[in-house]
């Protein structure tokens, strides 16, 4: 459940609608020259501090990969976003969240030319994530997001910094699929059992 309703014109509202653009064009458009809400000869995308990456290098890469990219080892790594394509990246998040994986500000810290707000990410984890069944229960994460932007509101420079274990404690809260049903054919094992003659 969305946590505020900004007042129409408010600061608050426009960058929560900025940003929300921003991302839809990010999941349907396939080339940054086609958005408008970036000036794609400056934007780069930062997330934690990373090496930025140009509005080209985040479509194919793919919005969640962007996000979810990180330089820990790879047994430390909760998903590895070189390993996924925006696709599949995308089919995840979808099918963890059927009812969509909301983003709101939570509130603005600075008008523009330079915009820092402070963001909430929720959904229903409803569907299946990376072999770990779903809980019903809402996931949710915070961050802090610092944007430049120009005289029309285009993104040149975006910032986001967030704890991606706040995300994934509550996708991989769920008991592994496999687990499941290894116990499911264990029960069905013993059942059958119970029907053998009981003296062999």
């Amino acid at each position: 459940m969305q946590s505020q309703e900004w007042p129409k014109g408010s600061i608050e509202e426009t960058v929560q609608n900025a940003v929300k653009s921003w991302e839809m064009e990010l999941s349907q458009k396939t080339s940054s020259n086609d958005f408008k809400t970036i000036n794609p000869e400056k934007f780069k995308l930062i997330v934690n501090g990373r090496k930025g990456l140009s509005g080209e290098e985040t479509l194919q890469l793919g919005s969640y990969n962007a996000l979810l990219k990180n330089s820990l080892p790879m047994e430390f790594q909760y998903c590895r976003a070189d390993e996924e394509t925006f696709k599949s990246s995308h089919d995840a998040f979808r099918s963890a969240f059927p009812r969509g994986f909301a983003w709101e500000v939570i509130s603005v810290y600075s008008g523009p030319l330079v915009v820092a707000y402070k963001f909430r990410h929720w959904g229903y984890f409803e569907g299946p994530f990376q072999g770990h069944a779903p809980t019903g229960e809402m996931v949710e994460f915070y961050g802090i997001g610092i944007m430049k932007v120009d005289e029309f509101m285009r993104a040149e420079d975006v910032e986001i910094y967030y704890d991606p274990a706040e995300l994934f404690a509550g996708l991989l809260k769920g008991p592994v699929l496999n687990a499941i049903a290894e116990t499911q054919q264990n029960k069905s094992a013993d059942t059958s059992s119970s029907h053998h003659c009981p003296f062999t």
